[in-house]
């Protein structure tokens, strides 16, 4: 596979018609729920490999989640992870949102005052920046 790097920029809207703009650098050319998936990955074994395995197999066997269908299965998979951690999700969603950018460094700019926090959940956030990441795919491709 060639390693490629790309710098796109991306307006997406949000339902409230507020801008938010999204610049991406990828590095490859991997579809964005591969990304995605390896990001989580690196986030669990963060917390260690035995709880990485463990998780994973609640996932599978509790919830019917397979580590494979989480990219397509957001809400499910956030869903089952409050059901496991409660409160403690948060914590693990900014982690998932941390290694995301690591991986593909996006910098949001917003059309908002600096004062303004726009409310967003990871659900919405993952979609935004899949949009932004598979825009910015096509236009390079």
């Amino acid at each position: 596979m060639q390693n490629h790097t790309k710098y796109k920029a991306a307006a997406i809207q949000k339902q409230e018609e507020r801008s938010f703009f999204v610049e991406l650098t990828l590095n490859d050319d991997r579809p964005f729920y591969d990304v995605l998936l390896e990001a989580i990955d690196n986030s669990f074994l963060s917390l260690g490999e035995p709880v990485r395995t463990s998780i994973y197999s609640c996932l599978e066997n509790s919830m019917g989640i397979k580590k494979s269908e989480i990219p397509f299965r957001i809400s499910d998979f956030q869903n089952a992870l409050e059901k496991i951690f409660g409160v403690g999700t948060r914590m693990l969603e900014i982690l998932f949102i941390k290694n995301l950018h690591n991986q593909i460094k996006i910098e949001f700019k917003k059309d908002l005052p600096s004062w303004v926090v726009p409310d967003i959940t990871f659900q919405e956030y993952i979609r935004l920046v899949r949009m932004a990441y598979e825009n910015s795919s096509e236009r390079t491709s």
